[in-house]
């Protein structure tokens, strides 16, 4: 089974993609056989990824290639590819463990909806997008799944499309997330044409490998750059970060998938696999490329983190906290710790899930409300949800030991430390940590401590349907820890193909110490200023102007919208204008000039060609009529013709004589 899988991993993408056409084709009626379809798919794709998951352990750098032609033009021959390598296997499992988990989740959550089958199709075809991208071996393959996962998030974000702002939040994310990927295929072009090849891994010639690396030459640059705007529009990195919070506007379960295993993961999935393009002609560690991305993450990290703060919708508080982690990552990704981003965007994927599944659990609770200044008091109301979202917002914290966010943060905190370029990431890090810690006490207090007020007082807890899975998802956001921690390497060890070595000292070391002190710090200080707050926030009371500052998202949202969409809106009317009193006066201006040169030639055809052809078949007809009198077969009247004849020939012979 192992080696089969190995050679057929396309059919775990396949597996939930055909289920989602198979619900389609169920259509309305069919609500129970939709959830059911679903669900077997994803449990076939997480079956094959374990299966697939057993033999990357049996040795270290394992890599199993299947290429094929895709098609030929003329003499080139384009072929795509699938691959499975450790990366790859460990993705696989964490995007249908979690899935899973969120499509059962659903079964509860969307259970009154009327379009429970659609969502469902939906939900599958989003999956097996993502486990597209991961298993593809080569660029172009890779960017068809991942133009698949735009359209599923833009099905998803939109589901409720009733509603304007659902609406308007799937065309933002759409719209947004294009700009990046035009980028993406610009950099795919220049890849190939410099290379030749598309294909990761192709025997020593793909474009991952030294021969292709070293033909693209002088462009390395440019390509990396070009691929990291796909990458920036996908993971919402600043500045292309807009459309993530607005994502919220679709079902809990959508947010859930979005911000876990599927979208958001993509971007930073790329820089990792494509890492050696980056990392080409690296002096100590250090590209330019790998600059750019070390800066814009710790800029998307800091922001999201700071904006987090003033929100008070529960799950636009996550939404920024994802653009926050995800910008860690890059950070981490830049600054050469590839595998210690890979395993925060791991961890990362079953604590978020558990967050907003969480979250959903609490907007079900209380009857779809979503203001976390009308809750208060739920710990006691929904005991389990209220158990599992504290690990979820501990591991998300970084608090280390039992959570699996406090060894991934702590990996990345040691990478930014030994960037040679700059130690200000590394600082600027740190103050995320501690903010990261405040925004989701303060979310934690608001939520399930406090007074009951408004939405509280007729809470309830979710059903087991959709507590089981939050169980799930925070028992694996524990167990991780067991594998990251810097005493045992595993994950570490598994993705990078060293050795991993027990050593229990390494429990105790100076980040780790400064880790645990910072995010003890953002808990105490989240306590001592929430403790007693109500529907007015603390800060908003010390500080107004700040405040409404981040309220607004630091109104980059206005300043786009007076900037880039007010110019695009001056450029929309000036085409209108042109098109209206320009390119259209001049295709009726040419229109006339056609149809006085139709006038000219219908009245030179009537009045010259016809007349003169009419003309002369009248004198045709008249030499004929005329002719035709010499013809009256009378033998005297042709006698005296000829004498007549003779007589001119004679009288012309005397003149000439």
């Amino acid at each position: 089974m192992n080696s089969w899988i190995t050679n057929n991993v396309w059919l775990i993408p396949a597996a939930p993609i055909a289920a989602s056409l198979l619900i389609l084709a169920f259509g309305k009626a069919a609500r129970r056989a939709a959830a059911a379809v679903a669900i077997v798919g994803q449990i076939a794709a997480l079956t094959m990824s374990i299966f697939a998951f057993v033999p990357t352990l049996h040795s270290h750098g394992f890599r199993a290639v299947q290429n094929f032609t895709w098609f030929t033009f003329g003499e080139q021959i384009l072929r795509i590819g699938f691959v499975l390598d450790p990366l790859a296997a460990a993705m696989l499992l964490m995007i249908a463990l979690v899935g899973l988990c969120i499509f059962v989740f659903s079964i509860g959550y969307m259970g009154e909806d009327k379009n429970f089958s659609r969502f469902f199709a939906y939900l599958s075809f989003f999956s097996g997008a993502m486990l597209g991208v991961v298993v593809a071996n080569s660029l172009l393959l890779l960017f068809v799944f991942w133009e698949l996962v735009g359209l599923a998030s833009y099905l998803l974000i939109g589901f409720w499309i009733e509603r304007p702002s659902a609406a308007a939040a799937a065309k933002k994310a759409f719209i947004t997330t294009r700009i990046g990927d035009m980028g993406f295929f610009l950099g795919i072009l220049l890849l190939y044409h410099r290379s030749g090849t598309l294909l990761f891994y192709d025997g020593g010639r793909g474009c991952l490998e030294p021969v292709a690396l070293s033909a693209i030459g002088s462009s390395v640059t440019l390509v990396a750059l070009l691929i990291f705007c796909g990458a920036m529009g996908k993971s919402g990195q600043f500045p292309l970060h807009v459309w993530l919070p607005d994502a919220m506007e679709g079902p809990t379960p959508v947010s859930a998938l979005i911000h876990a295993a599927t979208m958001v993961a993509a971007g930073v999935f790329l820089v990792a696999r494509v890492y050696p393009i980056f990392s080409v002609g690296a002096i100590n560690g250090v590209t330019p490329s790998l600059t750019v991305v070390v800066w814009i993450g710790v800029i998307t990290g800091l922001m999201a983190a700071l904006i987090a703060i003033a929100q008070f919708d529960i799950k636009r508080i996550l939404a920024y906290s994802t653009v926050s982690q995800l910008g860690l990552m890059m950070v981490s990704l830049g600054a050469g710790g590839v595998a210690a981003g890979i395993m925060h965007l791991l961890a990362h994927g079953f604590f978020k899930a558990l967050l907003f599944l969480g979250a959903g659990s609490v907007i079900h609770g209380l009857h779809h409300e979503q203001d976390i200044r009308k809750m208060g008091g739920l710990h006691r109301l929904m005991p389990i949800t209220f158990l599992t979202y504290a690990v979820g917002m501990m591991a998300l914290s970084g608090v280390p030991f039992f959570f699996s966010g406090g060894w991934t943060k702590e990996e990345i905190l040691h990478a930014t430390s030994n960037w040679p370029r700059s130690h200000l990431p590394h600082y600027l890090a740190l103050i995320g940590v501690i903010l990261t810690a405040l925004y989701m006490t303060r979310q934690i207090i608001y939520v399930f401590f406090g007074n009951r007020r408004a939405a509280s007082e007729h809470a309830h807890e979710s059903p087991s349907v959709m507590a089981i899975p939050l169980i799930v998802l925070a028992v694996c956001a524990v167990f991780l820890s067991v594998v990251l921690t810097p005493a045992w390497p595993w994950l570490e060890s598994y993705l990078t193909g060293h050795p991993a070595r027990f050593d229990a000292r390494l429990l105790i070391q100076p980040m780790i110490v400064v880790s645990l002190a910072l995010v003890g710090a953002g808990v105490s200080v989240g306590i001592w200023m929430y403790r007693r707050a109500g529907e007015a926030d603390p800060l908003q009371h010390a500080q107004p102007a700040l405040f409404r500052f981040l309220e607004n998202k630091m109104w980059i949202d206005e300043i786009y919208g007076r900037t880039v969409i007010a110019l695009s809106a001056i450029l929309a009317r000036l085409s209108d204008w042109m098109d209206r009193h320009v390119w259209d006066a001049l295709v009726q201006d040419i229109g006339r000039i056609g149809q006085f040169f139709g006038r000219v030639t219908t009245s030179a055809d009537e009045r010259v060609i016809n007349a003169g052809v009419d003309e002369s078949t009248s004198g045709a007809h008249g030499l004929g009529r005329l002719m035709s009198r010499w013809h009256s077969g009378q033998i005297q009247t042709y006698l005296g013709a000829v004498a007549l004849g003779m007589l001119a020939l004679v009288l012309l012979y005397a003149w000439l004589g």
